[in-house]
């Protein structure tokens, strides 16, 4: 199964709807939170039809209307602070935070934990839990717009760049 893995998108909609363009293989799609405005969330549940599941970060102020313009689409999962998903056979851990991230890659209870929060991309394993940050959508702190696909099936871990241009 693959999985785009997205975060810190700081309303960012042309990076978000370029990244979305190249996701669409995907079968899922994980967000580490920090989408912060609620057309963001419709962004997200009309540019993929997979399942969306989200955390909320710290720049995610107004939850109200961000669960509001979650529920006009199905697909769109949201958790809170922290999810714990089972896709493609793999326990999966997601939170916004990447301290609280690699405390939960530490526990060697999950496959795999998913965080954001630091902007920096990231990818390796703790003890047997594979830590993914995707880096940012938004692409202005860390200098990249990144984000990731990953494959339950291979373990293949592919990071991609959003270019200005796309």
């Amino acid at each position: 199964m693959k999985i785009a893995v997205i975060s810190d998108i700081h309303d960012h909609r042309r990076k978000l709807q370029r990244a979305l363009s190249r996701v669409q293989e995907a079968e899922a799609l994980i967000c580490c939170g920090d989408l912060c405005s609620p057309f963001i969330m419709r962004d997200l549940g009309s540019g993929f039809s997979g399942a969306i599941h989200i955390v909320f970060g710290n720049n995610d102020g107004d939850l109200f209307r961000l669960t509001r313009a979650a529920d006009e689409f199905e697909h769109v999962h949201l958790h809170g602070e922290v999810a714990e998903l089972l896709l493609g056979g793999k326990r999966f851990a997601v939170t916004h935070f990447d301290t609280i991230g690699r405390m939960l890659a530490a526990s060697d209870v999950f496959d795999v934990v998913c965080y954001g929060h630091n902007h920096q991309y990231e990818a390796g394993y703790e003890g047997k839990t594979l830590k993914i940050n995707p880096g940012e959508i938004m692409g202005e702190l860390s200098g990249s717009s990144t984000f990731v696909i990953y494959d339950t099936g291979s373990g293949e871990v592919t990071r991609f760049e959003v270019q200005e241009g796309e």
